[in-house]
């Protein structure tokens, strides 16, 4: 298994473009059997996945199992941990793991240090049980990378965290040392709360990789964009990666009536990378990240209170990772892994259509969420256009017409019936 490294603002592995297509599997450790985290494997192979972003330590948020698999010493089936005590049999048993996703083609994004196992952060103070002391984070540190290092993972330092206190941030900071120390060569970077950029400078200009959620509030799916843009306006130009959008089937946060369909998970996809957070993309299915069962009682997320999942074996199935996974196909083919933003270019639905070009300038990219004709800036005639329909995966032919008085070309709306990427290859 090779490594990921960063060229300019995208990902390169094997002297090639990486374009990141992570799913969320943060129970990873914990929760599934062996023959569903095989079974769990093929399936996203077979759709094109390449990034696995798990928790190193149990997610405190996860589904019950039926069984107990846990990386420390507990009295209580995992509500509280002795951090003294490592399980051997855990750390053997997710090497192993690792070691059939690596064997698969994925990179694993592995979580140091959730927000719950920090001090005064917004999890930590509800749930302040499994706090790691001070004296013992850095055995805790070691012990995750002298296990994972092998697979060349790429150490998520963070999980889901706010930094509006000293105290987090010097946590981190400290874990920062440490995988530095003990795991020199890997990329490193941070996974915050949603619908937030308030990572600070001292761990912003340690980062390499910009990672940002914009989450699962309903009122706030416009910072799959804006919290792209946020970062890319950061002192130090780096890749960026909306590392989790909403979930599919997730409900709205704080128990609000509603589920993220496929399509509502798709346009935070294409804002992301039209946004300019386009190294890659992370998807997530509720009953997956958290390994829902169906059965035990006690299987709902806390933290922002979503509805209960559907079981993983259904939630697998969903259909919006293959429109992800096209998601990947498009941006590797034609060369879109470095994208800014060029509304500019927008003469008609500036406010609902986002528009973007490549570093180089050769191709342009225009996200139309609904089927409509369209006025661009200039003339495009000679160009090559064309049209993804990015919900049916289905190229589609682009119909355009010059109006040299108004100096605009005017697109046709297209045959599809939902969302499409128009492409202008100049």
């Amino acid at each position: 298994m090779s490594k990921v490294s960063i060229e300019g603002m995208h990902l390169v592995r094997d002297g090639k473009p990486f374009f990141w297509l992570a799913d969320t599997i943060w129970t990873a450790f914990t929760n599934p059997t062996d023959d569903e985290w095989i079974a769990y494997l093929d399936q996203r192979a077979a759709q094109g996945f390449n990034v696995l972003q798990i928790n190193a330590l149990a997610q405190w948020d996860r589904a019950q199992a039926a069984f107990d698999r846990y990386p420390y010493q507990t009295p209580d089936h995992g509500k509280t941990f002795d951090f003294t005590k490592p399980d051997a049999s855990y750390w053997e048993h997710a090497r192993w793991q690792l070691a059939e996703a690596t064997k698969r083609g994925f990179t694993p994004a592995i979580v140091v240090q959730w927000c719950n196992y920090v001090p005064n952060t917004w999890a930590s103070n509800m749930m302040p049980d499994n706090i790691i002391p001070d004296g013992l984070v850095e055995p805790v540190v070691k012990q995750i990378l002298q296990s994972f290092n092998e697979f060349d993972p790429i150490y998520i330092i963070s999980g889901d965290t706010d930094f509006d206190h000293e105290e987090p941030i010097e946590r981190y900071m400290l874990v920062t040392d440490l995988v530095e120390r003990y795991a020199p060569d890997a990329l490193k970077c941070y996974h915050i709360k949603g619908r937030y950029d308030g990572l600070p400078e001292c761990l912003a200009e340690r980062a390499d990789i910009y990672l940002y959620q914009s989450g699962h509030n309903i009122s706030a799916q416009a910072g799959a964009y804006d919290l792209a843009r946020s970062f890319a306006a950061r002192p130090k130009r780096k890749p960026i990666i909306n590392s989790e959008p909403c979930y599919e089937q997730m409900g709205y946060s704080h128990m609000v009536y509603g589920r993220f369909r496929r399509e509502d998970c798709r346009r935070a996809l294409w804002l992301s990378l039209m946004g300019g957070a386009s190294a890659g993309v992370t998807y997530g299915a509720h009953g997956v990240w958290n390994w829902e069962t169906g059965v035990l009682e006690g299987g709902f997320a806390f933290g922002e209170g979503f509805l209960k999942a559907l079981p993983h074996e259904q939630g697998i199935h969903f259909a919006g990772a293959w429109d992800f996974s096209f998601a990947r196909t498009v941006a590797e083919r034609l060369g879109l892994l470095e994208l800014e933003p060029a509304q500019e270019m927008l003469a008609s639905r500036a406010d609902d259509v986002f528009a973007a070009r490549t570093a180089d300038g050769t191709t342009l990219c225009i996200y139309v969420p609904t089927n409509a004709t369209l006025r661009l800036k200039g003339d495009l005639t000679q160009a090559h256009l064309h049209a993804l329909d990015v919900a049916e995966h289905e190229s589609l032919p682009l119909a355009a017409e010059y109006d040299a008085e108004r100096d605009e070309t005017l697109i046709q709306q297209s045959s599809c019936l939902e969302d499409a990427l128009y492409i202008a290859e100049l």
